[in-house]
């Protein structure tokens, strides 16, 4: 059976002054222990009296095996409190590396073993094609946000967690859908009240969707931005230099990243 929150007739206190606040008691009934009570009392009374926030719920005499009193105090806050901070942005284009085996263009060949039938590939050693690790163009960015412990609650930050690791399966931020990785979000409380904000820093990373990649002889190819690109080899006799070399065959674009919707995010799109 839940319990009964009720606010008793005496004992309310109200103090005007230059930081207004106020007290007021309650019974709860049918509340087996002090969780009990706490859960009931939090969504039971108002989050705000009189245009001041609540600030503390205390328990303050158990009267029989399930019945508590309790006081909820207001209190104003501080003028700087009241302003909600503004969000905070950040970016970074630093890039991040990916190990590629194929060349925009081969730009020069030199040697009498030299051959123009690679078809890009990079780092060939009559066996394997090694590659190289490149650096590529990632847009990093985090945004910090502050939200009430109201929005915040562990839904919320399940929610947070099912997102991370997955791309935009929509526009965001004025990126295109599968540009964005989500990857991930930290937060701290501001305050001890229980309407006090959470200060949480959202982060991402950006790549470009691409539709003109070419391997060789095979494309044009299209990518969304975090999908991922490998080349097939397989060898392929150069008559002219009397060798065998390995030449791409093929391309396979794979999705490794979920798609999710931001808007669980709840910072707007």
């Amino acid at each position: 059976m839940a319990a009964v929150v009720e606010e008793l007739f005496q004992g309310r206190t109200e103090v005007v002054s230059s930081k207004p606040s106020a007290e007021i008691p309650y019974i709860v009934r049918q509340a087996a222990d002090e969780s009990a009570v706490k859960s009931a009392a939090l969504a039971a009374t108002p989050t705000l009296y009189a245009g001041m926030p609540r600030k503390s719920v205390e328990i303050s005499e158990r009267i029989n095996a399930d019945t508590w009193k309790i006081v909820v105090r207001y209190e104003a806050q501080e003028f700087e409190q009241q302003e909600e901070p503004e969000p905070v942005f950040s970016f970074d284009t630093g890039g991040g590396t990916q190990h590629i085996t194929q060349s925009i263009q081969t730009l020069g060949k030199y040697g009498p073993a030299a051959t123009d039938k690679l078809g890009g590939a990079i780092g060939f050693d009559g066996e394997n094609v090694e590659g190289v690790d490149v650096t590529i163009p990632v847009y990093s960015f985090s945004e910090t946000h502050y939200l009430p412990a109201s929005v915040v609650t562990l839904g919320y930050r399940v929610s947070l967690f099912r997102v991370t690791g997955t791309v935009n399966s929509g526009g965001f931020r004025g990126f295109a859908a599968g540009e964005v990785l989500f990857l991930g979000a930290s937060g701290s409380r501001r305050g001890t009240g229980y309407d006090d904000d959470w200060e949480i820093t959202f982060k991402f990373a950006a790549q470009p969707n691409r539709n003109d990649i070419r391997v060789g002889d095979i494309g044009p190819i299209s990518k969304k931005g975090w999908e991922y690109l490998w080349v097939q080899y397989a060898p392929e006799v150069d008559n002219d230099k009397k060798q065998i070399i390995k030449k791409p065959v093929a391309a396979y674009v794979e999705k490794v990243y979920p798609d999710g919707s931001f808007g669980a995010l709840g910072i707007g799109g």
